[in-house]
């Protein structure tokens, strides 16, 4: 694993513009871009930026300890069975983002989530196949040339919702691409992009 810069280095690191809070400089430096091929965290990354939809990231980053403690560390089988009382409990939670019809999305992308993996073998062969297996290596200059969709993820959208997923939409679906490393969004003149490229 890449060391990672601290403020006891004696020198301001440069990042991506948005990575402005601790919560966010650090999820940034360690997850942000680097590609995951585990179905378990590809599947949490699917369920939080559902929830997202219409809020800021760190937001859900602040509930993340909670949603995955209420959402059983996202097992989606566990999620896929769950019934009213665990929907109504979930709705009780103040911890998570209490929208109902963003809690039973959950549940129905779990159970789509299995019929992939049972079609596929794993969800991770299915979600790549939509950039060839490989991270598209971007090269912005700035956080205003980043697309918030793409003609890749219309595709992975338009395919999800063919199979049952709801709350995945274009740009939800760009922005687990960002997350999951299928693309490197990081500013050419931020660390991690080189880093990843390597």
């Amino acid at each position: 694993m890449n060391r990672l810069p601290g403020k006891s280095e004696g020198r301001k690191v440069k990042r991506c513009d948005w990575a402005s809070s601790d919560l966010l400089a650090d999820y940034h430096d360690r997850e942000w871009g680097v590609p995951v091929h585990d179905d378990a965290t590809i599947f949490e990354f699917l369920i939080l930026e559902g929830a997202q939809a219409g809020l800021s990231w760190e937001t859900v980053l602040k509930k993340r300890p909670a949603y995955r403690e209420a959402f059983d560390h996202f097992d989606a089988a566990t999620v896929a069975a769950y019934g009213k009382k665990k929907i109504d409990q979930l709705l009780a939670n103040a911890g998570i983002i209490r929208n109902k019809l963003k809690i039973a999305s959950a549940v129905k992308n779990a159970q789509a989530f299995l019929k992939v993996q049972e079609e596929f073998g794993d969800f991770d062969r299915f979600i790549w196949q939509f950039t060839d297996g490989k991270t598209i290596l971007n090269r912005w200059k700035s956080i205003k040339e980043i697309p918030a969709k793409t003609r890749e993820s219309d595709l992975m959208s338009k395919e999800l919702k063919r199979r049952g997923f709801t709350f995945v939409g274009s740009t939800i679906c760009y922005e687990h691409m960002q997350a999951t490393g299928m693309v490197n969004d990081h500013l050419i003149t931020c660390f991690r992009h080189a880093e990843l490229c390597q």
